[in-house]
């Protein structure tokens, strides 16, 4: 999933603020007892996950796919003082040990934790967002954008997290159904007139969508 040469990405997290203790806990816990790890956004695209929140200081965030909860408190770091980050995973099993690692962080009263499928439940929330950040089922990340970009505010920001997916979208022989679905959301938002978008070639890929 990382496309710098091992060195350089050494060298660039050496080089890049350290992160919170709990946030280094969950990365050994999640290596220790989750299975595919390497969903986990890391320290290199969490600090940079942590840096646009503090740009923004967002009022409302949401985020879809929660796994073990390392982007979500990344992404809580730069909240306003009232705001929260509502953030939604489908993986049962992993709930508990989520919450687990939330009520270890400042931020846990700023986050509301959702368990379910993200289709059926985002339409019943009332917030309008100021971030949402996308990195769950790769099938559904073009329903999801559908499905989020009426409900976020103007000028707000959607990050799509695997939109390089280890390098198979720039490859024709790739005709998976998660590398035509990624192929399909990346064409449609670059020619989408209601955003501005930025691909940051970043670990798998980050898309960096403003609303216009």
């Amino acid at each position: 999933m990382d496309f710098l040469p091992v060195k350089i990405k050494q060298y660039v997290e050496a080089n890049s603020s350290t992160e919170d203790p709990l946030l280094k806990e969950i990365i050994r816990d999640t290596h220790l007892h989750v299975l595919n790890p390497r969903m986990l956004s890391g320290h290199f695209q969490g600090r940079l996950l942590s840096f646009l929140s503090h740009m923004l200081r967002p009022q409302q965030i949401l985020e879809i796919g929660t796994f073990t909860g390392y982007a979500t408190l990344c992404l809580a770091e730069g909240l306003a003082l009232d705001g929260t980050i509502t953030t939604i995973d489908v993986n049962e099993e992993i709930a508990s040990r989520t919450k687990a690692h939330f009520s270890k962080s400042r931020f846990n009263h700023q986050i509301i934790t959702k368990t379910g499928d993200a289709l059926k439940i985002i339409p019943k929330l009332e917030a309008y967002w100021d971030l949402v950040f996308i990195d769950a089922d790769k099938e559904n990340y073009l329903t999801y954008y559908e499905m989020v970009l009426p409900k976020l505010k103007p000028t707000g920001f959607i990050i799509v997290d695997n939109v390089l997916w280890d390098g198979k979208v720039v490859d024709e022989n790739e005709t998976d159904k998660k590398t035509k679905s990624l192929k399909l959301f990346n064409n449609f938002v670059h020619q989408d007139t209601r955003v501005d978008n930025l691909l940051l070639p970043i670990r798998d890929g980050l898309m960096i969508l403003r609303k216009k």
